[in-house]
């Protein structure tokens, strides 16, 4: 059974950092395209980045060269590095994994058939 629980949110001021983790369980994290998403009440969640099964990673043009996917293969987790946080970022992110191709190519939620349950990140002014 695939599993993911992300935990790392929390509060901090702009300009600050966060680093978020999803730890997997039940299927082997690098053969899966693994993503961040984030949400905020009353708007569609949208793609913060994809980490392709080989590899590769892809952002949201709003935190590229801020933000960082990487995974640690041997602790079968995700990590969301989050550096120069705005109050534009506050949301609650969520990770996601999915074997697909289309998961890589499209990165949309629907692409994704596994997810954890969200953390809180608040960023304050």
């Amino acid at each position: 059974q695939v599993q993911l629980v992300e935990s790392g949110g929390g509060s901090v001021q702009t300009g600050g950092s966060l680093i978020l983790s999803c730890q997997a369980s039940g299927y082997p994290i690098s053969n899966y395209n693994s993503a961040w998403f984030r949400q905020i009440p009353g708007k569609e969640r949208e793609g913060v980045g994809v980490i392709g099964r080989f590899g590769g990673t892809k952002y949201q043009d709003s935190v590229k060269g801020r933000f960082t996917i990487s995974r640690d293969n041997a602790k079968n987790t995700l990590f969301l590095q989050m550096n120069s946080l705005e109050p534009e970022d506050t949301a609650t992110y969520y990770c996601a994994a999915d074997p697909s191709l289309t998961s890589w190519t499209n990165g949309r939620p629907i692409d994704f058939r596994y997810w954890g349950q969200g953390t809180q990140v608040t960023v304050s002014s």
